[in-house]
C-alpha cells in the first residue's frame, strides 16, 4: 500500500516532536515536511535528538512559507494561529488536525467566554469534528477536519464519561476536577517559571480556578445529554491545575456526585460499559500493589488513558481518577488516533507503544 504523504506544521515544540516520533514508524504514513520558523534547513534530530537515525529524525526543517500539497497536514502552532490562516492550510492537504484549542469548542459564544476574544474564523468552528476518539469516534469515520485536545480536558473527560452515559451523575451539584501536570505542559519555550531553581520540588497551582479547559468538560456532557440539556440543567464544572516535580504526564482526580446511593458493583458496570471495546482505555483499579490506582509515571510514551474510581461509605460521593501521557494522549497521540479514524486505518495504528517501567 502507497503510505499517505504528511507535513507537520510547527516541529520544533514538543507535541510536533511526538507525532514525529510516531509517525516516523506508522505503516500507512511518511512524513516529507516539518516546519520551523527558526531553525530552517536544520535536521530534526537537532531538536529532537530521541529521532537521530530514524526516518522523522533525517527530516529537515523548512519555512512554513514553502510547504507544498500532502495528503495530511498536522498543525503545531501556537493557540491563535491556525484559525487565521485555516483557509490556507485546508487548500494544503485533505486531512487537517489542528492539535490547537482554536477549533475545539463548538460554540463561538464559549469560545468568547474562555478565550476572551471573538473566534478569527467562526465560519469554520462546524467543520472541525472535537479530536477526541472515545466521544466523536462516529463523527471522525471520513471526516476532513479535526481539532485538538486539552490534555487536562482529556484526562478530566475521560475519567467522567462513564458517570454522564449511565445517567449516574448529579447534574445539580459541582463537578470539581484537581489536575496535576508535568512541566512538558508548559510547552517547549522557557520561562521564569520553568527556569531548573524555580521548577524543581515546587508544587506550584498555576490554575486555582476557571482553567480554561473546564469548557470542553462541559462541553463533552452537553454532547452526551443531548441539546435539550440547558446550562441551568448542567452542572457546574470547576478545574484547578498545579504543577509538580513531573515532566510528562497529566493526572486528573474528579470530585462529583451521583443521582442517588450506589454500590461499587454499579461503578464497576459503568466503566466496564464504557471502555470494554475502547483501545486505549484501560480500568485500573487493585486491592494491592502501588499501582493500584491511575499513574502518569507508567504511561510516559503511551497513548494509553487509565482510568479508576473509589466510593464513599454512604455511596453518593465518587472519586473518579484518570492518568495520561500530556504529549500523547494529551496531544499527539491522541491526533493520530484521529487521524486512523478518519482514513479507515486500524485505530491502533503507530500507538501501541506501552509505556515504560520504571
Amino acid at each position: 500500500m502507497t503510505k499517505l504523504t504528511c507535513t507537520i506544521v510547527g516541529g520544533t515544540g514538543y507535541a510536533g516532536g511526538e507525532l514525529l516520533r510516531i509517525l516516523s514508524f506508522h505503516p500507512h504514513i511518511e512524513v516529507t515536511q516539518i516546519t520551523s520558523r527558526t531553525r530552517m534547513g536544520e535536521f530534526a534530530h537537532t531538536v529532537h535528538p530521541n529521532l537521530r537515525q530514524t526516518p522523522g529524525g533525517s527530516l529537515q526543517f523548512i519555512r512554513p512559507d514553502d510547504v507544498q500539497k500532502s495528503d495530511v497536514l498536522f498543525l503545531c502552532l501556537p493557540h491563535g494561529e491556525a484559525s487565521t490562516q485555516i483557509d490556507r492550510w485546508a487548500g494544503l492537504a485533505d486531512t487537517v488536525v489542528d492539535l490547537s484549542a482554536d477549533f475545539r469548542l463548538r460554540n463561538v459564544n464559549a469560545y468568547e467566554r474562555w478565550y476572551g476574544h471573538p473566534h478569527p474564523a467562526s465560519h469554520w468552528v462546524e467543520r472541525f469534528v472535537y479530536g477526541l476518539p472515545e466521544l466523536t469516534r462516529e463523527q471522525l469515520r471520513g471526516a476532513q477536519y479535526a481539532s485538538g485536545v486539552g490534555c487536562n480536558a482529556t484526562a478530566t473527560n475521560l475519567a467522567l464519561m462513564p458517570l454522564v452515559k449511565a445517567g449516574l451523575l448529579d447534574m445539580t451539584r459541582p463537578i470539581i476536577s484537581d489536575v496535576k501536570v508535568g512541566s512538558s505542559e508548559a510547552g517547549s519555550e522557557a520561562t521564569d517559571a520553568s527556569h531548573h531553581p524555580e521548577r524543581s520540588g515546587a508544587v506550584r497551582s498555576y490554575a486555582p480556578a476557571g482553567h480554561r479547559h473546564a469548557a470542553e468538560v462541559e462541553q463533552m456532557i452537553g454532547m452526551l445529554k443531548g441539546p435539550s440539556t440547558t446550562d441551568a440543567q448542567a452542572p457546574d464544572v470547576h478545574m484547578t491545575a498545579t504543577s509538580i516535580e513531573m515532566v510528562r504526564g497529566v493526572l486528573a482526580t474528579v470530585h462529583c456526585f451521583v443521582s442517588q446511593s450506589i454500590q461499587e458493583k454499579t461503578l464497576w458496570k459503568a466503566f466496564r460499559d464504557c471502555y470494554r471495546t475502547e483501545p486505549f482505555v484501560r480500568i485500573v483499579k487493585s486491592s494491592t500493589g502501588i499501582y493500584r490506582a491511575p499513574e502518569p509515571k507508567i504511561l510516559s510514551g503511551s497513548n494509553y488513558a487509565d482510568v479508576g474510581f473509589a466510593l464513599s461509605d454512604d455511596g453518593r460521593k465518587v472519586t473518579l481518577l484518570c492518568a495520561i501521557d500530556n504529549l500523547v494522549k494529551g496531544a499527539a497521540g491522541t491526533a493520530v488516533q484521529c487521524l486512523n479514524v478518519m482514513r479507515g486505518f486500524d485505530e491502533r495504528a503507530g500507538l501501541e507503544f506501552p509505556g515504560l517501567h520504571p
